[in-house]
């Protein structure tokens, strides 16, 4: 590891694991540290990758919608709509009640 990578301490992956109230052991303590610690130092080199001139966007590869415009058509006939229903109240479907 280099001399100016980012580390996480004990002390503060015990912290987060209590703001979290998540129970740790010692094991669970220090893989997580290590395991956070990697995270950051991604971040690090991350943050060094020269960006001047590359536009900004939100995917790496050209994205296209596949939907349909949104558009307002007639919707079915009410009553041919009821008319396939087992069991009607009006002008409703009637059903056996899911919840008692």
């Amino acid at each position: 590891m280099e001399p100016d990578a980012v580390r996480i301490t004990t002390e503060e992956v015990r912290h987060i694991a209590a703001l979290a109230r998540v129970g740790m052991t010692e094991d669970d303590i220090e893989r997580m540290r290590d395991q956070m610690s990697n995270i950051l130092e991604q971040f690090d080199a991350l943050s060094q990758v020269d960006t001047e001139g590359v536009e900004p966007t939100s995917h790496s590869a050209e994205v296209r919608t596949v939907m349909r415009d949104d558009r307002i058509e007639p919707s079915a006939d009410r009553e041919s709509i009821l008319s396939n229903a087992p069991h009607r109240q009006d002008d409703l479907i009637r059903v056996r009640a899911v919840l008692e």
